[in-house]
């Protein structure tokens, strides 16, 4: 078994977040070591266990609840019940971090907001992820933070796909995933700061600055050019590039092409008069002649062809394509996991990679309130414990 140390070794999570925004973020930080403690309702846990993806569960939870929640250790409490309430003031002394993703006001409200948690230990790290942050006139209007809503206000959906066709969604939550790690960055940056100055803080982020960001290039142009972005009527990758750049068929699929100079690319597709066309003006007559020569090839025939003069260029493949691969491979960007109720389960990898401080946990996500005593015997003591947990604070 590997000994080496982990980054976040000693750190300590208390989670209170749910759905992807907030459980990516904090499982980032337990897949590099931190202790993370998942605080789940009694006998029910966070609700996006019951969020089935394609209808299906495995090992009785959803699919997105696994791939967000390894690593961690779930302990069940009742957030609405006073002494629940005690018992977490409590036991904040021992940790570094609290996290949590509830609209804005709800921690607040139930007593375990910044202030409730900070007057009991001062240099803590509160990350809250909110959908338009804690106090910004969006919020003040009460719309539902969600990803696919965010990509509605952003632009996203205007951006993507075809001129003429209905607004398009990216096909993963982008506004979660982009806010999920600017709240790893934000609760690293903090800690830093912490043992640098000793000054704990409230870390915020929100799904739509955070996606805003994520398409800086656009806003940028939109803001400074003044411009107003419009879709290709043939389905380049962005409003603001020429082609090629985008996928192309071919007699058994698709490829896609970035970037390619058209002198380059019509002497190697045979068609002379891509040449003769250029600038952002020409890219859809661009896009189509090139369809209409790589139609005539197969995808292995034209990505040889294209990649021995240095073309990018790549094969348009489906997920399962993609998966099936790397199981083949035995790819060290897939782990193994042993959940007992699922059995063995493969998951990505954390994409960050340390040469000294490896992420090498591999545990599970945890069933609802799994660590429970082992957590709580730690922190107030067993005969404590159990006296709580039969007056139902604790499940």
């Amino acid at each position: 078994m590997d000994s080496s140390p982990q980054a976040l070794s000693g750190i300590r999570v208390l989670d209170f977040t749910q759905m992807m925004l907030g459980p990516l973020c904090t499982q980032t930080l337990a897949d590099l070591g931190a202790d993370v403690v998942k605080v789940e309702r009694p006998g029910v846990g966070e609700w996006m266990r019951k969020m089935p993806m394609l209808g299906e569960f495995v090992g009785r939870d959803s699919a997105a609840f696994h791939a967000f929640n390894r690593n961690k250790r779930s302990i069940a409490i009742d957030l609405k019940n006073a002494d629940g309430k005690a018992l977490l003031l409590e036991i904040v002394k021992d940790f570094d971090v609290v996290t949590e993703n509830f609209r804005a006001g709800v921690m607040d409200r139930l007593g375990l907001g910044y202030d409730d948690f900070k007057a009991i230990k001062p240099d803590i790290i509160y990350a809250s992820g909110s959908g338009w942050g804690q106090r910004s006139e969006l919020a003040k209007q009460n719309w539902p933070g969600q990803d696919l809503l965010i990509q509605a206000m952003c632009g996203v959906m205007y951006n993507t796909g075809k001129s003429g066709d209905e607004p398009t969604a990216c096909g993963t939550p982008i506004a979660d995933f982009a806010a999920s790690q600017a709240m790893v960055s934000g609760i690293l940056a903090a800690l830093i700061a912490r043992d640098r100055h000793g000054v704990g803080q409230r870390v915020e982020v929100d799904l739509y600055s955070a996606t805003l960001n994520l398409m800086a290039q656009e806003n940028f142009a939109v803001l400074n050019q003044g411009l107003e972005l419009e879709r290709s009527q043939t389905g380049i990758a962005t409003p603001w590039n020429d082609a090629p750049y985008g996928p192309h068929p071919t007699s058994d699929g698709y490829i896609a092409i970035a970037m390619c100079p058209l002198d380059k690319l019509a002497g190697l597709l045979g068609d002379p008069e891509i040449a003769k066309l250029h600038g952002f003006n020409d890219r859809d007559a661009i896009k189509r002649r090139i369809d209409a020569r790589t139609a005539t090839m197969t995808s292995k025939d034209l990505l040889d062809h294209l990649k021995q003069s240095d073309v990018w260029c790549a094969p348009v493949r489906d997920s399962r394509t993609a998966m099936d691969e790397l199981v083949a491979m035995e790819s060290e960007l897939l782990i193994e996991l042993d959940h007992p109720q699922a059995g063995p389960l493969k998951a990505i990898a954390c994409p960050i990679t340390l040469s000294q401080t490896p992420a090498s946990k591999t545990n599970p996500a945890p069933l609802v309130g799994q660590h429970t005593a082992t957590v709580l015997d730690d922190l107030i003591g067993e005969e404590r414990r159990s006296a709580l947990q039969k007056q139902g604070v604790i499940g």
